[in-house]
């Protein structure tokens, strides 16, 4: 049986997941999200690798080896089925027979791993999936069905928006999302790995929190060598993650590179307008779609923008992992094995991380609100630009509640507590200032800085109402 409490940041999955084993009635369940996140792995811990039929969608096969593959996993499961079926419909309804077979008196546990890669063009695996669900699986009391998909494009049009034989009948899905910083930093200890916080949100910066990459790193190697050695190194884990990735997620991935490198141009993000004015792409039906699948599978986040609601949204790379290869290692020739160790103290470093760990903060917004005393008030949280005969000032983080208050939030990465000089106290009241002309709202302002280890108290720091550090987003 599974130690659950050697696996962190699943709780709640495995809550549902017992829910549903324990049911009275068959279970269909959906567990997705971005590759790497760990979906397989919350499977086969919760089933203990234990299953009454399980199979995995061979990476751009053909039907025929699909089939053939489909049809080696029942045998492996006491089907004594002859041949190789000739169509999906013959191999679900061996399935059905095998299952039919199984007594033993408790829930039938079926796993297809990678469903989107059994869907070869032509195939009609979708319409024979259907059939073998709606036709019988659904209509048992004892069968638990459970899929698994790192193309959530597929997962997400074919089955949960589907409007046809699958319509309202994946009732179970679990999304997994990336780890946050508590659970990230439970999972290092986990794992004997014991770094001071500024290193944890630095190496968070870099591969999010991704199950799969956080399991590379070493717990006999410093912060600094692990990136070093995943990134860096020749034949690294990492060095040739990117193209993979996307190829695995969209298939045709050239028109989601595309978007991706032209927003990694702006690290505010651009609206649509301007990503098809720098990309040079249509504004149709392909690009919302692009951009909806980009959503939905966390690689780019759609906020608005303070003032304006749905009419100005902003897309910006969500996803860390691209972001840092974007920045240091795309059309690196030649690497530097120790590259990141010898970037240490590179002004690029210091502007990345204080760009990147904006994201870490809106990522953990709930951690914010929690430590200004908000989390119980309804917010909205966007960003803003604006211009005046007083200036222009960009505010990266606006938290507009619903006490009639604003929170201007300002986000600073340092290596020490950070320090409010007279230049820039005059700053900051000049960026409210621009705010309050342009936006003209009445609501009262509060400015919060939000910081690695805290503002250093001094005759300029008043002018901070709250303040949140690093700490705060490990709650």
């Amino acid at each position: 049986m599974m130690d659950k409490n050697l696996f962190i940041g699943r709780e709640y999955e495995i809550r549902q997941l017992e829910k549903y084993r324990n049911s009275k009635e068959s279970e269909f369940v959906i567990v997705y999200g971005r590759r790497r996140i760990g979906k397989t792995f919350l499977v086969k811990e919760f089933f203990d690798d234990t299953y009454d039929f399980k199979v995995t969608g061979l990476y751009k096969k053909s039907k025929k080896m699909q089939l053939k593959n489909f049809y080696l996993a029942l045998l492996e499961y006491g089907s004594s089925v002859k041949k190789v079926p000739g169509d999906w419909l013959e191999a679900f309804a061996v399935l059905k027979s095998l299952l039919k077979s199984i007594k033993h008196g408790r829930k039938k546990v079926v796993f297809i791993d990678e469903l989107p890669w059994l869907d070869t063009p032509k195939s009609e695996f979708l319409a024979a999936f259907e059939s073998f669900w709606n036709g019988w699986g659904a209509q048992q009391n004892d069968l638990m069905l459970v899929v698994c998909g790192s193309a959530t494009t597929w997962i997400t049009n074919k089955i949960l928006s589907d409007k046809g034989g699958l319509f309202n009948r994946a009732a179970r899905r679990l999304y997994l999302m990336p780890f946050s910083l508590n659970e990230t930093e439970r999972y290092l200890v986990s794992r004997g790995i014991h770094w001071s916080r500024y290193d944890i949100v630095e190496c968070y910066m870099i591969m999010g929190g991704i199950p799969y990459y956080l399991k590379l790193l070493d717990n006999e190697l410093s912060y600094l060598s692990n990136i070093d050695n995943i990134f860096f190194k020749r034949n690294g884990a990492l060095w040739d993650e990117f193209d993979h990735l996307y190829e695995t997620l969209f298939g045709k991935s050239k028109g989601y590179l595309k978007i991706i490198e032209t927003l990694s141009t702006r690290k505010s993000g651009l609206t649509r307008k301007e990503l098809i004015n720098e990309a040079k792409l249509e504004d149709n039906g392909l690009l919302t779609e692009m951009l909806k699948n980009l959503k939905d599978s966390l690689f780019v986040r759609a906020y608005n923008t303070f003032g304006y609601g749905e009419k100005n949204v902003v897309y910006q790379i969500a996803d860390y992992f691209t972001l840092y290869y974007l920045r240091f290692m795309k059309g690196r020739q030649n690497p530097d094995e120790s590259f990141w160790t010898h970037y240490l103290d590179n002004p690029a470093k210091s502007i990345w991380a204080g760009q990147t760990f904006e994201q870490v903060c809106k990522d953990h917004i709930l951690q914010v609100k929690r430590a200004i005393g908000i989390s119980a008030l309804l917010t909205d949280i966007s960003s803003w630009y604006g211009m005046s005969e007083g200036g222009k000032a960009q505010i990266d983080l606006v938290i507009d509640r619903r006490d009639r208050t604003i929170n201007i939030c300002e986000v600073k990465f340092c290596v020490g507590e950070f320090v409010i000089d007279k230049d820039y106290e005059t700053r900051l009241r000049k960026k409210m200032e621009v705010f309050r002309e342009v936006t003209k709202s009445k609501k009262a302002l509060q400015l919060v800085m939000i910081t690695t280890y805290g503002v250093r108290r001094n005759a300029h720091s008043g002018i901070v109402q709250s303040q949140v550090t690093m700490d705060d987003l490990f709650t």
